[in-house]
This record gives C-alpha cells, sequence and structure tokens, in this order.
C-alpha cells in the first residue's frame, strides 16, 4: 500500500492571481501555453457570482472547460476576503480528492486529501479536507460540526453523486446545511431518474414536471466554439452475433440492425464478452486508429472502460496481445489507483484499461481515442465518459471514441455530433 498522500505546510496565503493562472484543467499541461487569464466563461461565471454573492451557486460546465479553475478561483476570493475560513470539497473518488488537493495547492489553499472521519480535524496548517460523498454519507453528523465550527466553503464537485441514493442526499444535506456557502459544480446533464439532490433548486415547467436550474452553463456546443476542447468522431462498430437462450436455443442477430428491445440487450451483451470476436476486433481498430494519431502526437493514449473488473482484465490481455505491451490497469477507487493514474497520465503508454467507476473525472489530457465497452446508457455517464477524451492541449487535435452500433448509444452520440457539427459550421 502506498503511503498516505500529505501535502507541505503551505508557504503562502491563498493567491486569486495563482487561481487565474492555473491551467483551466488541471493538472493537464495549459492548452497553447500557460493560462495567463481566466478563461471567458470562468470570468463570467465569476462575475455572475460577485454581482450576487448567493449563499448557493451551480454551475454546469462541459467536461474539460475548467471546472477547478473556476471554483478555486472562489475559494481564493473569499478566503481573501475573510468571508469564509475553511474549504471543504467533495468528490465521487478517492483519486478526485487527491486531484483537488494539487490543483488547490497551486494556488496557496491547503487541502487534506488523506483525511478520515476517525480523525474528526483536519491536520494543522490545512485550510480544509477533500472527501468523498461515501465518507460524508458514513457520517454526516461529523461533518456537520465541522463545518458549523468555522465559516465554510463546501465545494461540491460533480453534485449530481448527491442523489445517487436517498441516505446520500440526506447526508450531504445534513453535513452542509450549515456551510457559508456552498458551490456545486457538474459537467453532465443531470440524472435519469427523479433523485433529488441537494441544494439544488428546481422550477415546475409548464407541463407540470420540476426540473433542476443552474446559475450558469457551458454546453460542449459553447466550448468547441471556444476552441475549449476537442471535437469528438464517434466510431460505432456493429457484427453478427451469437449466444444462445437459457432454454438452449441459438440465437443469432447482427448488432446495428432493428432488433426488438430485449434481442439489442443481449446482442450488446454478446458483444462485450471478451470471449468473443467483437472486443478484439475493435480493440485492434481502436489501436490502429491510436497509431496514426501518434504520428502527429506522439504521447497520444487510449483509454478502454469496462463495464467490471473481470472484463477488464480480459480487455487489457487483448490489447498485451495486440500491442505486446501489457496496458496500465485500474480496477478499483484506491491510493494504488491514484498512482497509476498519475503515472500513466505523465508517461507516453499507449493503452489504460479502467472499470467505469473510475473514469468519472480523471484528468488525463493526453487520451485521445476510446472504447467505451461497457453496458451503461445513460445521458449523465456517457457524457462523462466522452469527456476523458475532450479535454483540448493543441488546437487541430480531434478525439475518436469507437462503440457498439446500438441505439441508445447511437441516439447519444448523435446528440453530442449535432452540437459538434453546429459549432465547427460556423461561418
Amino acid at each position: 500500500m502506498s503511503a498516505p498522500h500529505r501535502l507541505p505546510l503551505p508557504t503562502s496565503h491563498a493567491s486569486t492571481a495563482a487561481a487565474s493562472q492555473l491551467p483551466p484543467a488541471f493538472p493537464s499541461r495549459a492548452p497553447w501555453g500557460t493560462a495567463e487569464k481566466l478563461r471567458a466563461w470562468q470570468a463570467e461565471a465569476l462575475d455572475a457570482y460577485r454581482a450576487r454573492q448567493p449563499k448557493d451557486f451551480l454551475a454546469v460546465a462541459t467536461p474539460g472547460a475548467g471546472k477547478t479553475t473556476f471554483a478555486l478561483r472562489i475559494a481564493t476570493e473569499l478566503l481573501a476576503a475573510r468571508v469564509v475560513r475553511r474549504v471543504t470539497v467533495v468528490a465521487p473518488t478517492e483519486h478526485l480528492k487527491r486531484q483537488w488537493a494539487d490543483a488547490a495547492a497551486r494556488v496557496g489553499i491547503a487541502i487534506d486529501p488523506s483525511f478520515t472521519n476517525a480523525q474528526g480535524r483536519h491536520g494543522h496548517g490545512f485550510d480544509g479536507v477533500a472527501l468523498t460523498y461515501a465518507q460524508v454519507a458514513s457520517k454526516p453528523a461529523l461533518h456537520a460540526a465541522r463545518t458549523e465550527a468555522a465559516s465554510t466553503l463546501v465545494i461540491l464537485d460533480e453534485i449530481h453523486h448527491g442523489g445517487d441514493a436517498l441516505s446520500w442526499g440526506d447526508a450531504v444535506r445534513e453535513a452542509f446545511q450549515g456551510a457559508t456557502r456552498r458551490l456545486a459544480l457538474t459537467g453532465t446533464p443531470f440524472r435519469s431518474d427523479t433523485a433529488a439532490i441537494p441544494f439544488v433548486t428546481y422550477e415546475r415547467g409548464n407541463d407540470g414536471i420540476r426540473r433542476s436550474t443552474s446559475d450558469y452553463s457551458y454546453g460542449y456546443g459553447q466550448a468547441l466554439r471556444d476552441r475549449v476542447v476537442r471535437p469528438v468522431i464517434f466510431l460505432s462498430y456493429s457484427g453478427a452475433m451469437r449466444w444462445r437462450t437459457k432454454s438452449g436455443d441459438e440465437v443469432s442477430a447482427r448488432l446495428g440492425e432493428a432488433l426488438t428491445k430485449d434481442m439489442t440487450a443481449q446482442a450488446w451483451r454478446t458483444a462485450l464478452d471478451p470471449n468473443g470476436e467483437w472486443v478484439p476486433a475493435v480493440l485492434a481498430a481502436a489501436d490502429r486508429r491510436l497509431s496514426e494519431v501518434r504520428r502527429s502526437v506522439p504521447d497520444a493514449g487510449a483509454m478502454v472502460i469496462a463495464t467490471d473488473q473481470t472484463d477488464a482484465r480480459a480487455y487489457a490481455g487483448h490489447l498485451a496481445r495486440i500491442t505486446g505491451k501489457s496496458p496500465t490497469v485500474v480496477l478499483s477507487d484506491d491510493d494504488g489507483a491514484s498512482d497509476r493514474i498519475d503515472a500513466f497520465s505523465a508517461s507516453d503508454s499507449r493503452w489504460l484499461v479502467a472499470v467505469r467507476m473510475v473514469t468519472e473525472g480523471v484528468d488525463i489530457p493526453r487520451l485521445a481515442v476510446g472504447v467505451y465497452a461497457t453496458s451503461t446508457a445513460t445521458p449523465l455517464f456517457f457524457a462523462q465518459a466522452v469527456g476523458r477524451f475532450v479535454r483540448a492541449r493543441r488546437r487541430g487535435e480531434t478525439a475518436s471514441v469507437f462503440l457498439p452500433s446500438v441505439p441508445q448509444l447511437l441516439a447519444l452520440a448523435n446528440a453530442l455530433e449535432a452540437e459538434r457539427d453546429h459549432a465547427l459550421d460556423r461561418p
């Protein structure tokens, strides 16, 4: 097990200037050099925040746009003005806790990503802590006491996770009801279910349905027009599938053709089977695409998103046979996973294989090719998954995502392509 990730004691106070100059998609190499100023959307959202000074603020910005930079700029200003004395960041995964702490350290805010509920209070020299939603849910009263002990800004990263379970939403509400300020962030469409998300405003439409409203929104199409993110090209793969029913009958169908809902689901599962023909063929095609990209972007990388650990290991085996090298494999959210992700990000290795639970928020700007090898088809997860590949570094880069030819995924891909085409076909 790796040693706990501890940051050194701060040597300077929080800096708004440093927050402005943080690479917008930290910890990336800043697009086209170091970011000297806030991006236009970040400055506009910051003006909206300053004008209202709200207790709650929800910013919805497409993955890769720079939500971290925006949030840390607000944090530095509130700390400098002594509106708050502490900062608490809540994120979906252990890796994102560390990512936030590293970003905060760049602007002079010392966040402890190794804080545990057993500690009770953060260590001397830290301005706050980073937590997971699961950590908050296990001891909401502890975090309520911490929040109310001093004026606190709570940054709720990927706030839609506050609705993952009724207990999580209740816990987040209990823990942070007493916060001086709350800043909620998300990069995706909101939940596909009806779970209410704490501290989010809902307004009833003409059809009687309550929908979430944001204080500032910055979509994929806007980010493309501003050249903040890369355009994504989707490559859908079909193929003949055969499987046996529980009664022993053999069924065959072609992925991508008109099928019943049940037949589509079964053909999709068959396609993702590591022992079938679809996965090796698609991984080989994706690797060829990666070789093409690396001619102009030598450190470009690729990632497979797998449904579970068993599939991930099997996919890694296929890639080892295709490329002659073992890929980086991340199977769970732990300290070791963060180390492997960071090592891959800093290297020029070709492939990363990760289970779907690890992929959200992972910031590896050199990822340019993806294989969507999971049966999850919610708009929320699809947008998050595609978001791993859109972070722009240099002008002219594109991202390629390989996916099964099934109606649910094609509809989601078409929606993103419509934004892409509209943005790129401007006069």
